[in-house]
């Protein structure tokens, strides 16, 4: 069902810092910090050869990734993201398996234009999951 690994988000504490830091220090393709205001965060995203980097600030103080920053003040890695062919189908699935969608279960429109969905952390090993159609 999932396929390639559409790439790793990390969550920051200043957005500006961390893309100098991958573009200066590690010599990374850097784009410029675009707000995401349905979603209440930024994004950077580093290319790589394989996948990419998705670098997230807050946007405002509900951002939903306030909390995650107050227990990571340095920042970490928030998610990971696979694509997957058809993300309805994908859902149907997943929750027919019992594992639970976030939000209202709907997909929303996603940093590169295209539907996403969450997943629930406790039904992947901890981890932050998005799916996001090819």
């Amino acid at each position: 069902m999932i396929g390639r690994l559409n790439h790793v988000a990390i969550a920051v504490p200043d957005i500006a810092a961390a893309a100098g830091q991958y573009r200066d220090v590690l010599g990374a393709s850097v784009s410029a910090v675009e707000d995401q205001p349905d979603h209440g965060v930024q994004t950077v995203f580093i290319t790589l050869p394989n996948t990419k980097i998705e670098l997230l600030g807050l946007l405002g103080e509900d951002s939903p990734i306030a909390g995650f920053l107050e227990k990571n003040p340095s920042g970490g890695i928030h998610h990971v993201c696979y694509e997957v062919d058809d993300i309805l189908a994908a859902r149907d699935r997943l929750k027919a398996a019992g594992a639970r969608v976030l939000g209202s279960g709907e997909p929303r429109t996603g940093a590169h234009g295209k539907p996403v969905l969450f997943l629930h952390p406790k039904d992947f090993n901890g981890t932050l999951v998005e799916l996001e159609q090819a």
